[in-house]
């Protein structure tokens, strides 16, 4: 039923106070074998954007129970702003329109709950900035911290020299970045700067003591490409790093040739700078997930990432599959967006193995932005036959809009239909 404005937003704060149709018919009945696990996980991620007022998070809510999906995976932390009361970090500025006592994680907990639907703390860890929206805040990570920013290695060399506190040196990074956005999807933060993992842990740490989400949820959390991080901390801490591996002449080598190149390490040891961002990430994932686990135990920390595993682990040193193994993930989400269902199948039958080798868990992520319902459909009873814990779509956002691939703009209704309702519903 349809609420007025401040009915809606009366209901929500209060609970928060206390706490193509043949195709897809003939799709779903030629997977019918593709029989899900009774506690099948159905999620959606869902945007930030859907979470900037209580009738857009209540029509969301609604939207997903309706539809069948038991999760939400909900982005609080988008661009190095908040869409929860945050101790360390500014208030989104998308949220400027709304009364000061709204908060969206606390609303879209309530309102999910008394649903029956668990909601997952979505967090972006590296992702800081857009290039296009340089945050205007004095307090945002990005003003106040320049020194935290990761660097390209084009420019590397040049701001190894000048202080982060001096406006050219965000330029110069910002600069490089937009001109090559192929890979970029805006500005970051270092992962080798112990200041950066510091804060990301506070925030983590923040929302698990704050609010009883189901659980907690890393995204980015890897290097933007291989041209970072190439700033004067992470350099002079692999040099640390690096040394009690070398023998006494690579020592003088490197000591000599730092004196005139500070990248001098990085070229001399690829590999090995390699293997040290690898181990900044991990290092993070590891100390995050105890800290969590300590705290609650039943909360599942789960991670987006690349479901090409080679691509994460010698492009972004996101070595997830080392994660899993050891044992400081609940459930890795790999990113199989793909509109080739093979491919799909492929990078999903990766995940599972090495998942359930471990004794861990897999969602499959499905882009369903770059598909029709019948595809996504297709590759949820893949994603079954495989034996995956569950599935996520990428994105709410996209299945509540009209578009070519969703003229109707009823793609979860079409899923539903087609993948749950022939199904054992999930416990």
């Amino acid at each position: 039923m349809k609420k007025s404005a401040l009915s809606c937003w009366s209901f929500i704060a209060i609970a928060g106070v206390l706490s193509a149709s043949l195709h897809l018919v003939t799709a779903s009945q030629a997977n019918a074998q593709a029989q899900p696990q009774v506690s099948e996980v159905r999620a959606l991620w869902v945007v930030r954007t859907t979470l900037t007022s209580p009738e857009r998070i209540q029509k969301m809510v609604e939207s997903a129970a309706t539809a069948g999906f038991n999760t939400l995976i909900v982005q609080v932390r988008g661009r190095g702003d908040a869409y929860y009361r945050s101790r360390w970090e500014p208030r989104a500025t998308e949220l400027k329109d709304q009364p000061a006592e709204f908060d969206p994680l606390a609303v879209t907990i309530a309102a999910a709950h008394q649903r029956g639907l668990k909601v997952h703390a979505w967090l972006n860890t590296s992702l800081l900035a857009n290039l296009d929206a340089l945050p205007e805040d004095p307090k945002h990570v990005f003003n106040q911290h320049p020194e935290w920013l990761a660097v390209p290695r084009p420019v590397a060399a040049e701001l190894y020299r000048m202080r982060p506190t001096d406006p050219q040196y965000r330029q110069r990074i910002v600069e490089w970045s937009k001109a090559n956005r192929g890979e970029l999807e805006g500005v970051y933060t270092g992962p080798a700067n112990p200041k950066v993992r510091d804060h990301i842990y506070r925030i983590w740490m923040d929302i698990i003591q704050k609010y009883p989400v189901d659980g907690m949820h890393f995204d980015y959390v890897r290097f933007a490409s291989p041209d970072f991080d190439y700033s004067r901390t992470s350099l002079e801490n692999f040099r640390e790093w690096l040394k009690p591996q070398l023998t006494v002449a690579e020592r003088t080598s490197l000591k000599t040739a730092w004196a005139k190149d500070p990248l001098a390490a990085t070229e001399m040891f690829k590999d090995k700078f390699a293997d040290f961002q690898r181990e900044q990430i991990t290092g993070l994932v590891q100390r995050i997930y105890r800290e969590v686990k300590k705290r609650r135990p039943e909360v599942i920390v789960s991670a987006a990432v690349f479901a090409n595993d080679e691509n994460a682990y010698t492009r972004r040193f996101q070595d997830w599959r080392r994660w899993l193994k050891m044992g400081i993930l609940d459930v890795a989400c790999p990113m199989a967006y793909t509109p080739d269902t093979e491919v799909f199948r492929k990078q999903v039958e990766v995940a599972s193995t090495t998942a359930h080798g471990a004794g861990k868990r897999i969602w499959a992520g499905i882009g369903a932005y770059r598909i029709p319902a019948e595809s996504t459909v297709e590759k949820i009873n893949v994603a079954r036959n495989l034996g995956a814990d569950g599935i996520i779509l990428f994105s709410y956002d996209f299945t509540a809009s009209v578009s070519t691939l969703n003229p109707q703009g009823d793609y979860l209704d079409r899923v539903r239909r087609a993948a749950f309702d022939l199904q054992s519903q999930p416990k």
